[in-house]
């Protein structure tokens, strides 16, 4: 595939400086690009490059003032990230058809299949599924009794989606995703074991969701488990059961979230987190990377810090402090002795 810098600066709403019947084949980036590349700048570290690539079309914010002359065709625009989203996206190459089943895979006769889906092979769809349009389910996906999944979505290999699971359209889910696998329930015995507890919910996703590899979100004991509009989970994430996790919240690689926590819309927390159950997030809310959250946090777009978590500049005071106590235990025991 080759696009001229017209072309793109047309697609990107951008204004072209030099010359734009420049042809390119292919993204790269700016330190490592050839003749026939677009690469883009944006972060100040890395402006030496835009001097020495041998890019043919580099991609800049409309306010960039070169320092030094320039041999590639500049294409600016108003947000070069959101660009280089867009130029990727439309660089990606379809390996696979659409609205082909591999021979090798497994579908019961009742499941309903849209229109130009992509299923690959192994892949597994049990009785009672519903698959969307233009739905692509790489090899060996699992779709398990009556689930539903909807338009658009991307499913990579390895995928498991349990039965009566729902999900919803536009959404990605990278390989070995688990959705709808059992909640922790366990009920003591006398005897000191303990009896599993049947989980009979499910997990419902909504539209726009992207979740990372090896994430996991159990289904619901009873009701259901839900991940809200726009939702973003990194790899190695384990949602509980019940839990309902707000429109828009990101979450960052090896968070856990126990059983039945409510998280609100357009929280942003890192990674390594752990929530306890049963508590109640509020809209909004930062939580810095391996912090532990153990009762609600209530104020929107509140900040916290730490385990136990605290509101976080507390948290960055109380470490000036706590980083130095030994030093302040001696100067104290100095002060004792006098």
């Amino acid at each position: 595939m080759q696009i001229s810098a017209k072309d793109l600066s047309h697609s990107l709403n951008g204004i072209i400086e030099g010359n734009p019947n420049v042809m390119v084949s292919q993204p790269s980036k700016i330190e490592e690009a050839t003749e026939d590349s677009i690469c883009f700048f944006a972060n100040p570290k890395y402006e030496h490059y835009v001097y020495t690539t041998k890019a043919a079309i580099i991609l800049v914010s409309k306010d960039f003032v070169p320092t030094q002359p320039i041999s590639a065709t500049l294409i600016r625009v108003e947000d070069v990230y959101k660009s280089v989203s867009f130029l990727l996206e439309n660089f990606i190459q379809k390996v696979n058809k659409r609205n082909e089943i591999s021979p090798q895979a497994v579908i019961h006769a009742s499941v309903i299949i849209g229109d130009n889906v992509n299923i690959g092979p192994f892949v597994v769809v049990e009785e009672g599924a519903v698959i969307g349009d233009n739905t692509f389910l790489q090899a060996q996906v699992f779709v398990g009794k009556n689930a539903k999944i909807g338009d658009g979505c991307t499913f990579f290999s390895g995928v498991k989606i349990y039965n009566d699971c729902e999900v919803g359209n536009n959404c990605i889910f990278h390989a070995n995703v688990v959705i709808g696998g059992d909640g922790f329930g366990f009920a003591p015995e006398a005897d000191g074991t303990f009896k599993k507890v049947a989980q009979i919910g499910n997990v419902i996703i909504e539209d726009d969701v992207e979740i990372g590899a090896n994430s996991t979100i159990d289904r619901a004991t009873m009701g259901s488990t839900i991940i809200r509009q726009g939702v973003k989970l990194d790899n190695l994430i384990m949602i509980a059961h019940n839990v309902e996790i707000g429109k828009n919240t990101v979450i960052a690689a090896q968070t856990g979230v126990a059983g039945s926590t409510k998280i609100g819309e357009s929280c942003i927390i890192g990674g390594q987190v752990g929530f306890v159950g049963h508590i109640e997030v509020a809209n909004g809310t930062k939580v810095q990377a391996q912090s532990g959250v153990a009762r609600s946090v209530k104020k929107e777009k509140t900040a916290i810090y730490g385990s136990p978590a605290i509101g976080y500049a507390n948290y960055l005071r109380s470490y000036a402090v706590f980083k130095n106590l030994p030093e302040l235990s001696k100067q104290v025991n100095l002060l004792k002795n006098k």
